[in-house]
């Protein structure tokens, strides 16, 4: 059986009828525009047919966003007049490349959509330089292996902005936080919740806005667990993704500036204990499935 098989896939069989190797490339370049990359990596070992198809530009133009080469440029990873395959576009862009020292981007590897994540370096935090308010703590549970911890302070303010040509879609903007300060002791992660306070007296407001005037906002209280699904998972000792709203995109020949912030400015009272890692720019889709 196993000798029929090879036969059937390799298009070698003695006897009459046909194999996979009889196809002709363009019909199996036709399907695979129906696959997701990993499906089409994983049937282009079958035979030299398959193979000749999953390297088709073609088929991964149809993976690719619109504007990939834009991107790549503005990734610094292609120059004006350099050839690339339209694979090896894909295969670059879906890994994360850093950008501006302080942002990253890449594709998911199912979809080909954008994902763009900002670090808490890229962000205006007020008193940010000033150890006795905020210091910067280096972690393996972030991307850009570190994230600013507010020790306290009595304005707290997060902004950011970024203006990219995000490829036509409809996109979500979150916070990453975690309350209490995370460190690693014998090999396990802790949390210390010593300067943790203020965050469930006032609430924090989330917003954002971008350059074609769509805005949205929340406001949270960051120390209030609140029922699974509401905005995320609400528990101690974990990474929390705020989402503050989603933003569209229509067409990717210009740029889409996108601004954001966190605030808890009641100076009534004193607020500390926070991580703030980063702010996740994601297609919608992602966040749903």
């Amino acid at each position: 059986m196993g000798a029929s098989f090879s036969s059937f896939t390799d298009g070698s069989s003695d006897s009459a009828g046909p194999g996979l190797g009889d196809i002709p490339e363009s019909c199996v370049a036709s399907v695979f525009l129906y696959l997701t990359p990993p499906e089409i990596c994983n049937l282009a070992r079958l035979n030299h047919a398959f193979r000749g198809a999953a390297s088709s530009d073609t088929v991964w133009a149809s993976k690719l966003p619109s504007n990939y080469r834009i991107i790549l440029q503005i990734l610094r990873h292609l120059d004006t007049d350099e050839n690339i395959s339209k694979k090896d576009a894909f295969i670059l862009l879906s890994r994360p490349l850093p950008f501006n020292g302080d942002k990253a981007l890449w594709l998911d590897k199912f979809t080909g959509k954008v994902h763009m994540l900002v670090s808490a370096r890229a962000m205006k935090i007020t008193g940010i330089d000033d150890r006795r308010y905020w210091t910067y703590i280096s972690t393996e549970e972030s991307r850009f292996n570190e994230v600013a911890f507010l020790q306290q302070i009595w304005w707290f303010e997060v902004n950011g902005v970024v203006s990219f040509p995000f490829p036509p879609g409809i996109y979500t903007l979150s916070f990453r936080i975690h309350l209490g300060k995370i460190s690693k002791r014998l090999g396990r992660h802790v949390t210390n919740y010593e300067h943790t306070h203020g965050w469930d007296i006032r609430p924090a407001k989330f917003e954002m806005w971008t350059s074609n005037s769509q805005q949205a906002s929340i406001e949270c209280f960051l120390d209030n667990p609140q029922p699974e699904g509401s905005n995320g998972s609400h528990r101690h000792g974990c990474w929390i993704e705020y989402k503050v709203g989603e933003f569209k995109v229509s067409e990717s020949d210009h740029e889409t500036e996108v601004r954001f912030s966190m605030k808890q400015i009641d100076c009534t009272h004193s607020k500390g204990g926070l991580c703030v890692d980063s702010v996740s720019i994601a297609p919608l889709e992602l966040k749903t499935t």
